[in-house]
């Protein structure tokens, strides 16, 4: 697992991720966000149980790019991709929605 976080430096670009090769999870969220606070430990759970699964964290809000690119609207949203191109999105997912994400991201 490779744990990135984007909150204090510069931000991925869309052409970057889609450049990203192997399965990736891209969380989008905010650090005040209760509804991301209530995912993160079992999500942390599901990532590190996915150990070939890259994990980045991107702080989304108000000039933030990349999570218009993908249409976010609501934390956390979870985008499952695999050399680039998009497996599953999901967003406020139950830890049982995620777990399937990454069933979703194996079988791709």
């Amino acid at each position: 697992m490779t744990l990135a976080r984007d909150a204090d430096g510069p931000q991925l670009s869309r052409d970057e991720v889609d450049r990203l090769e192997g399965p990736v999870l891209l969380e989008f969220g905010a650090s005040w966000c209760g509804h991301c606070q209530s995912l993160a430990p079992g999500l942390a759970r599901l990532v590190d149980e996915h150990t070939e699964v890259r994990f980045i964290w991107v702080e989304d809000g108000p000039g933030r790019p990349l999570g218009r690119s993908f249409r976010v609207k609501l934390w956390p949203t979870l985008v499952f991709l695999k050399g680039g191109k998009v497996v599953e999105q999901l967003a406020r997912p139950s830890l049982e929605q995620a777990r399937r994400g990454f069933e979703a991201l194996g079988e791709a």
